[in-house]
Protein backbone atom coordinates (compact mmCIF):
# COMPACT_ATOMS: atom_id res chain seq x y z
CA UNK A 1 0.00 0.00 0.00
CA UNK A 2 1.34 3.55 -0.64
CA UNK A 3 2.05 5.72 1.76
CA UNK A 4 2.01 9.70 1.61
CA UNK A 5 4.63 10.81 4.34
CA UNK A 6 4.46 14.58 4.83
CA UNK A 7 8.98 15.07 5.13
CA UNK A 8 11.28 18.32 6.21
CA UNK A 9 14.27 18.10 5.40
CA UNK A 10 15.78 17.13 8.33
CA UNK A 11 14.45 13.80 7.45
CA UNK A 12 16.61 10.89 6.74
CA UNK A 13 14.73 10.59 3.70
CA UNK A 14 14.85 13.97 1.99
CA UNK A 15 18.15 13.47 0.69
CA UNK A 16 16.07 11.00 -1.90
CA UNK A 17 13.53 13.26 -2.32
CA UNK A 18 15.81 16.00 -3.26
CA UNK A 19 17.66 14.00 -5.38
CA UNK A 20 15.37 13.02 -7.46
CA UNK A 21 13.75 16.40 -7.64
CA UNK A 22 17.12 17.49 -9.37
CA UNK A 23 17.42 14.66 -11.92
CA UNK A 24 13.70 14.45 -12.40
CA UNK A 25 12.86 18.06 -13.20
CA UNK A 26 14.83 19.99 -15.74
CA UNK A 27 15.53 23.81 -14.32
CA UNK A 28 12.90 25.84 -15.99
CA UNK A 29 10.73 23.21 -13.91
CA UNK A 30 11.48 23.51 -10.88
CA UNK A 31 13.09 26.05 -8.18
CA UNK A 32 16.51 26.51 -6.87
CA UNK A 33 17.19 24.17 -3.88
CA UNK A 34 17.18 26.39 -1.14
CA UNK A 35 13.60 27.96 -2.62
CA UNK A 36 12.48 24.42 -2.60
CA UNK A 37 14.37 23.88 0.98
CA UNK A 38 12.40 26.88 2.64
CA UNK A 39 8.72 26.05 1.01
CA UNK A 40 9.67 22.40 2.48
CA UNK A 41 10.42 23.63 5.88
CA UNK A 42 8.26 26.90 6.50
CA UNK A 43 5.53 27.66 4.19
CA UNK A 44 2.35 26.40 5.52
CA UNK A 45 0.77 25.73 1.73
CA UNK A 46 3.31 23.74 0.64
CA UNK A 47 3.90 19.96 1.64
CA UNK A 48 6.76 18.16 0.09
CA UNK A 49 5.24 14.10 0.88
CA UNK A 50 7.37 10.84 0.47
CA UNK A 51 5.87 8.09 -1.44
CA UNK A 52 6.56 5.09 0.24
CA UNK A 53 5.82 1.69 -0.12
CA UNK A 54 6.07 -0.57 2.71
CA UNK A 55 8.45 1.51 4.11
CA UNK A 56 10.55 2.11 1.30
CA UNK A 57 10.98 4.76 -0.94
CA UNK A 58 9.89 4.99 -4.30
CA UNK A 59 9.08 8.05 -4.78
CA UNK A 60 8.16 11.98 -3.75
CA UNK A 61 5.10 14.33 -4.70
CA UNK A 62 4.36 17.95 -3.77
CA UNK A 63 1.66 19.88 -3.89
CA UNK A 64 -0.13 23.20 -2.39
CA UNK A 65 -3.15 23.28 -0.12
CA UNK A 66 -5.17 26.22 -1.27
CA UNK A 67 -8.13 25.18 0.54
CA UNK A 68 -10.94 24.98 -2.20
CA UNK A 69 -8.58 23.15 -4.40
CA UNK A 70 -4.95 21.69 -4.54
CA UNK A 71 -2.10 22.35 -6.92
CA UNK A 72 0.18 19.41 -7.61
CA UNK A 73 3.73 20.54 -8.58
CA UNK A 74 5.95 17.55 -8.76
CA UNK A 75 5.10 13.95 -8.74
CA UNK A 76 8.55 12.01 -9.53
CA UNK A 77 9.00 7.99 -8.83
CA UNK A 78 12.45 6.87 -8.35
CA UNK A 79 13.69 5.60 -12.01
CA UNK A 80 13.93 2.08 -10.74
CA UNK A 81 10.67 2.03 -9.83
CA UNK A 82 8.86 3.80 -12.97
CA UNK A 83 5.77 1.30 -14.92
CA UNK A 84 4.72 -0.17 -11.67
CA UNK A 85 2.24 1.82 -10.97
CA UNK A 86 3.30 3.93 -8.88
CA UNK A 87 2.12 7.04 -10.24
CA UNK A 88 -1.24 6.02 -10.22
CA UNK A 89 -1.44 4.68 -6.60
CA UNK A 90 -0.02 7.96 -5.71
CA UNK A 91 -2.42 9.98 -7.42
CA UNK A 92 -5.25 7.78 -5.68
CA UNK A 93 -3.90 8.05 -2.73
CA UNK A 94 -3.42 12.05 -2.37
CA UNK A 95 -6.55 12.19 -4.09
CA UNK A 96 -8.34 10.55 -1.00
CA UNK A 97 -6.28 12.09 1.20
CA UNK A 98 -7.09 15.97 -0.06
CA UNK A 99 -10.79 15.47 -0.79
CA UNK A 100 -11.17 18.09 -2.91
CA UNK A 101 -10.34 18.97 -6.45
CA UNK A 102 -6.66 18.70 -7.44
CA UNK A 103 -4.74 20.76 -10.26
CA UNK A 104 -1.83 20.18 -12.40
CA UNK A 105 0.30 21.77 -14.87
CA UNK A 106 1.43 19.79 -17.70
CA UNK A 107 3.51 20.28 -21.00
CA UNK A 108 1.71 20.44 -24.23
CA UNK A 109 1.33 17.82 -26.19
CA UNK A 110 3.70 18.29 -28.63
CA UNK A 111 5.66 15.19 -28.41
CA UNK A 112 4.96 11.47 -27.84
CA UNK A 113 5.59 11.64 -23.93
CA UNK A 114 3.70 15.10 -23.53
CA UNK A 115 0.67 13.15 -25.16
CA UNK A 116 1.67 10.25 -23.01
CA UNK A 117 1.20 11.89 -19.50
CA UNK A 118 -1.74 14.41 -20.31
CA UNK A 119 -3.58 10.24 -21.11
CA UNK A 120 -2.10 8.84 -17.74
CA UNK A 121 -3.93 12.07 -15.98
CA UNK A 122 -6.90 11.49 -18.25
CA UNK A 123 -7.40 7.80 -16.80
CA UNK A 124 -6.56 9.36 -13.24
CA UNK A 125 -9.99 11.85 -13.72
CA UNK A 126 -8.74 14.78 -14.82
CA UNK A 127 -9.84 16.92 -17.83
CA UNK A 128 -7.34 19.27 -19.66
CA UNK A 129 -8.19 22.35 -19.91
CA UNK A 130 -7.25 22.67 -23.99
CA UNK A 131 -9.03 26.14 -24.44
CA UNK A 132 -7.27 28.31 -21.82
CA UNK A 133 -3.87 29.12 -22.53
CA UNK A 134 -1.64 29.37 -19.67
CA UNK A 135 2.32 29.79 -19.19
CA UNK A 136 4.08 28.26 -16.26
CA UNK A 137 5.85 31.43 -15.25
CA UNK A 138 9.44 31.21 -14.58
CA UNK A 139 11.07 29.69 -11.10
CA UNK A 140 13.96 31.80 -11.15
CA UNK A 141 14.58 35.71 -12.43
CA UNK A 142 15.85 35.28 -15.77
CA UNK A 143 14.39 31.74 -16.32
CA UNK A 144 12.20 30.83 -19.53
CA UNK A 145 8.37 30.95 -18.76
CA UNK A 146 6.67 27.74 -20.31
CA UNK A 147 3.59 26.98 -22.06
CA UNK A 148 1.70 25.01 -20.70
CA UNK A 149 -1.70 23.69 -19.92
CA UNK A 150 -4.09 22.92 -16.73
CA UNK A 151 -5.66 19.63 -16.09
CA UNK A 152 -8.18 19.45 -12.89
CA UNK A 153 -10.04 16.79 -11.00
CA UNK A 154 -14.04 16.61 -10.87
CA UNK A 155 -15.30 19.86 -8.88
CA UNK A 156 -13.33 22.88 -11.19
CA UNK A 157 -14.20 23.85 -14.91
CA UNK A 158 -12.11 26.33 -16.77
CA UNK A 159 -15.20 28.73 -17.61
CA UNK A 160 -16.14 28.86 -13.89
CA UNK A 161 -12.58 28.37 -12.25
CA UNK A 162 -9.68 29.28 -14.93
CA UNK A 163 -9.05 33.06 -13.80
CA UNK A 164 -8.98 32.06 -10.07
CA UNK A 165 -6.92 28.96 -10.19
CA UNK A 166 -4.45 30.88 -12.69
CA UNK A 167 -4.36 33.99 -9.98
CA UNK A 168 -3.65 31.56 -6.79
CA UNK A 169 -0.77 29.77 -8.45
CA UNK A 170 0.66 32.58 -9.92
CA UNK A 171 0.91 34.43 -6.49
CA UNK A 172 1.42 31.78 -4.20
CA UNK A 173 3.75 29.39 -6.27
CA UNK A 174 5.59 31.55 -8.69
CA UNK A 175 5.47 35.24 -6.03
CA UNK A 176 3.85 36.80 -10.06
CA UNK A 177 1.36 39.33 -8.86
CA UNK A 178 -0.25 41.29 -11.79
CA UNK A 179 2.33 40.08 -14.12
CA UNK A 180 5.61 41.24 -12.12
CA UNK A 181 7.74 39.42 -10.09
CA UNK A 182 7.50 40.23 -5.91
CA UNK A 183 10.51 41.53 -4.61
Amino acid sequence: MINLRPIRTDDEQYDFVEELFLTAFPEDERRDTNAQRYNTDENPLFYCCLVEEENEPVGFFTFWDFDTFCYGEHLAIDPKRRNGGYGQKTIRALLARINRPLVLEVELPEDEMSRRRIGFYERQGFTLWKDTPYVQPSYRPGGNSLPMYLMATEGLNPEEHFEKVKQRIYREVYLVEDGKMNE
